[in-house]
């Protein structure tokens, strides 16, 4: 397994371990309870190793610190695949597992999309597709207006999203802007109805972005990606995904 490092012209191919497992074994009984029979799709399942390796080994928080103010922000914009979000905010403490039993019924704090009033650790409460990332550029944009230097700020789009023109827009303003301390995963499904020539990614480093494209099923090269940033640029990675679910 490899990925791809392209930064100003320079494409960089590094070599990685095999994928992990179909679900990462913490998560795998939270989803279970929260699936309750139910079918889950492609949009659910594409995301739980992303999510998985940001919370078990990239953001700075934790269910004791979802409100210190220097703590990592990562927002869902990709909201209706919150299924595996809850399954992982779960798997590490952040709500409680009898909340799993009656997501989306009518006195569950677990909705469809997650409500950032109801839901701990959760930083947007999201809906139609598109938004994300003009919220996270805002956040990131306060945070440094706020001389706090530390935070980082992680978005997941769903690579259809980056049909939306209020997407361009937010790319093109963190590039020239210099938003060093935005993250964006992009979850390639193949869901999108344009494509872009050379990929996903390039829709991003023509605007002065850093980007990684990887296997978004591969922990250690997901790892390495969101780990990629250079510090005084906003980095993307696109996670590859393309089955269609899990076995």
């Amino acid at each position: 397994m490899s990925f791809k490092l392209q930064a100003s012209g320079m494409t960089l191919t590094t070599a990685t371990a095999t994928p992990g497992p179909p679900v990462p074994g913490p998560v795998d009984a939270p989803l279970e309870r929260l699936r309750a029979g139910r079918d889950f799709g492609p949009n659910v399942y594409s995301t739980i190793d992303v999510l998985w390796v940001l919370y078990d080994r990239i953001l700075r928080i934790t269910p004791q610190s979802v409100n210190d103010p220097d703590r990592d922000r990562f927002l869902l914009s990709k909201g209706h695949a919150v299924a595996g979000y809850y399954a992982v905010l779960a798997a590490k403490g952040f709500l409680p597992d009898d909340w799993l039993d009656d997501q989306g019924g009518p006195d569950s704090p677990l909705g469809d999309h997650p409500d950032r009033l109801l839901v701990p650790g959760v930083e947007i409460g999201s809906g139609s597709l598109g938004h994300g990332l003009g919220l996270g550029v805002g956040t990131a944009l306060g945070l440094r207006a706020q001389g706090r230097t530390t935070p980082r700020v992680y978005v997941l789009l769903g690579d259809a999203e980056l049909d939306e023109g209020s997407n361009h827009e937010a790319i093109a303003y963190a590039g020239a802007t210099g938003l060093a301390n935005l993250t964006v995963i992009v979850l390639d499904n193949r869901s999108a109805s344009h494509g872009w020539p050379g990929g996903a990614a390039s829709r991003f480093t023509v605007n002065g972005w850093t980007a990684a494209t990887v296997d978004g099923r591969d922990h250690d090269a997901l790892h390495t990606a969101l780990t990629g940033h250079d510090g005084r640029r906003p980095h993307l990675v696109v996670a590859v995904v393309t089955d269609r679910g899990r076995p």
